[in-house]
């Protein structure tokens, strides 16, 4: 059924009044927002068919109304006017991304911190690739007659090794050939081809180079297969604890455990997409169920993206938290557009 533009204009008007106070907002109240306009029958008559339809919910019988999930959603939609942030708000932003940059895993969550303080809600940063993670080079080094070093650069230029232990012998001399056809077969292909190349190569080398070859491709599979994963950073949840409906610790705890124990279940874009609101039971997490998430995605170069989040309740100021977010994530972009290389990320210890 079609909203009316009263019912739509009340709508607004109880959203609105919800976020600014966290309290059930009144018919008085509502009567005086319009002007007088209309009399207190007819905003009780508008109010009860609001609520029938699934757009306000009356949390007990003699108190005031808000929103619902359904109402949220035809209010982002509809009838949320968009915001631009302030001269002050961008100056703030613009300071903060002004400082040099650092490696890339640094510099997600130092994103993630920034825009908890801006929005006063707790956030999660991410980086993705867009394509298979796989390996740019490989080197060899010898150590002893029973293990070598092995070397890897990926393809957005993390850098790991491991000692790695033979149970053939390690001739030490024999490393640079190995090394040049490792970089020769065994360079820029995803994981799951490894294998297939590897046994292609059975029977055409000595037992002890194949041994060695193998503990390599298998060591660069593992490599790969951890740089592939997201890596999630979360901050700001105390700031959960601010807001009226989650003076509750019981019922904050599911969510806070999300944030602190289960990060990588929490939402992401698809590709294509610059910004996405998911309100309440929209959330696929049953910990969101009384949240709304605001996530946003920016370009970060070298065929990767990165993802910011806010989290907060269902009654969070959408448009502001929206505005900042989409300015913020169009300054990453700027900035790294301008650095015009994707910083190194750093090796976890």
């Amino acid at each position: 059924m079609e909203l009316t533009a009263r019912k739509k204009q009340i709508l607004k008007v109880v959203t609105e009044r919800y976020i600014d106070s966290a309290e059930p907002v009144s018919s008085k109240f509502i009567a005086q927002s319009m002007g007088g306009s209309l009399s207190s029958a007819t905003i009780r008559n508008e109010l009860a068919d609001l609520v029938e339809l699934g757009y306000l919910e009356q949390p007990h019988t003699s108190a005031g109304r808000v929103p619902s999930p359904k109402g949220y959603r035809l209010y982002v939609n509809e009838l949320m006017e968009r915001r631009s942030v302030s001269d002050q708000e961008a100056a703030q932003i613009n300071e903060a991304l002004g400082g040099q940059m650092k490696g890339l895993d640094s510099m997600i969550a130092q994103a993630g911190q920034m825009v908890s303080s801006i929005v006063s809600y707790p956030a999660y940063a991410m980086a993705a690739g867009k394509s298979c993670v796989t390996i740019r080079r490989y080197d060899l080094l010898p150590v002893d007659q029973d293990s070598f070093i092995a070397v890897v650069m990926t393809g957005d230029s993390r850098v790991k090794s491991q000692l790695l232990h033979s149970q053939l012998p390690v001739d030490g001399q024999q490393l640079p050939a190995l090394a040049n056809l490792l970089n020769t077969h065994f360079t820029g292909i995803p994981a799951e081809e490894l294998g297939n190349k590897l046994m292609g190569l059975t029977g055409q080398m000595a037992p002890e180079l194949f041994m060695h070859l193998s503990l390599a491709v298998e060591y660069a599979a593992e490599v790969m297969d951890h740089s592939a994963r997201r890596q999630v950073f979360t901050t700001g949840q105390t700031q959960l604890l601010k807001q009226p409906e989650f003076q509750d610790l019981g019922r904050a705890n599911n969510l806070m455990s999300l944030l602190t124990d289960q990060k990588n279940d929490l939402p992401v874009l698809d590709e294509n997409t610059p910004m996405q609101i998911l309100i309440g039971p929209e959330n696929v997490n049953e910990a969101l169920k009384d949240a709304s998430v605001v996530v946003a995605s920016y370009d970060i170069g070298d065929n990767m993206r990165g993802l910011i989040g806010v989290v907060g309740p269902t009654r969070m100021d959408y448009a502001a938290v929206a505005a900042r977010l989409s300015y913020f994530a169009e300054s990453l972009t700027k900035m790294f557009g301008k650095n015009n290389h994707l910083p190194p990320k750093e090796d976890e210890s």
